[in-house]
């Protein structure tokens, strides 16, 4: 078998082959170059020697099947990322901490057609899902300001109202727009509107846990979306965003522009009965903030 195993050792692709109780009988270069361990540390031994988050029942269920019926066992990177938890050495930008692997099983059989082994393989997809991850985020994000989009803002929404209502969780949103935002186009111009609209919503964007979602709903209107949050902190967190905006100097070509914003409050409660009224409810709250001077926060609940 040397003549294959030189082949199997030029392959950009791991290639694993276990005996029926699933000891290693192959293990190739591939293999030896991204887990560190040496194909003569390794034969002989139990898979899950060194690799015991794989003892798990479903991936024995796979092989089990494979050496019985001589079935063919697939794990997509899609439902399971990887199986192998190797670093990977990918020059594409990631956001995987671990490589992501599409796996199969297969039967080995001998001269009498007996199933007396199995194969692995383990292909590297890092570059395929990060670039799919990226094209994802794309469709989700606002092209100017860099935060969610409408579309995104509205199913997730949908999916956080059901979510909290079920289990009678805090619930809160927050509407907020740039006052006299129109006088800053006018007197500026819109590459100026720009400039500050990315400025406002990066600095939000800054100061909300990685659970919550803030989205441009449209024009210089932004809604930030809060999980297990109630009424009450959500309003403080609202205070605490018009004060730092209102602290905020733009510095445009030269030019220093200071903007304030008008924030709307709404926290989940049983009178809602979808999230079309809670977001509404957010708004009503935001336009009674404006009409009563703007730069300040109005919650209703």
């Amino acid at each position: 078998m040397s003549e294959l195993s030189q082949l199997f050792d030029t392959v950009n692709i791991g290639l694993v082959i276990l005996d029926r109780d699933l000891k290693v009988k192959y293990w190739n270069r591939w293999m030896e170059y991204h887990s560190g361990i040496a194909a003569e540390r390794i034969i002989g031994a139990s898979l899950f020697a060194h690799f015991p988050s794989l003892n798990t029942r479903k991936f024995l269920r796979n092989c089990k099947s494979v050496l019985t019926f001589g079935n063919f066992s697939f794990f997509s990177q899609k439902l399971h990322h990887y199986l192998f938890p190797f670093r990977s050495d990918s020059s594409f930008e990631s956001r995987f901490e671990f490589m992501q692997q599409s796996c199969a099983l297969g039967p080995l059989r001998d001269e009498s057609n007996t199933i007396t082994a199995l194969y692995l393989t383990v292909q590297d997809v890092t570059e395929l899902a990060s670039y799919e991850h990226r094209l994802l985020e794309m469709n989700m994000r606002d092209g100017l300001t860099g935060v969610y989009n409408r579309r995104f803002l509205e199913k997730r929404l949908a999916e956080e109202f059901d979510r909290h209502v079920r289990y009678a969780r805090n619930f809160s949103v927050i509407m907020f727009d740039i006052d006299f935002f129109k006088k800053v186009n006018d007197t500026h111009g819109h590459q100026c509107g720009d400039f500050i609209l990315k400025g406002v919503s990066g600095k939000i964007a800054a100061m909300i846990r990685k659970t919550d979602f803030l989205a441009r709903y449209g024009g210089e209107e932004f809604c930030c979306l809060l999980p297990e949050t109630d009424i009450a902190a959500a309003t403080v967190l609202a205070e605490r965003f018009r004060q730092t905006i209102a602290g905020m100097v733009h510095c445009y070509q030269k030019t220093e522009i200071i903007v304030t914003i008008s924030l709307g409050v709404s926290g989940l409660s049983g009178q809602f009965p979808s999230s079309d009224v809670l977001l509404k409810r957010a708004d009503d709250a935001l336009y009674a903030a404006k009409g009563s001077g703007r730069n300040r926060v109005v919650a209703l609940s």
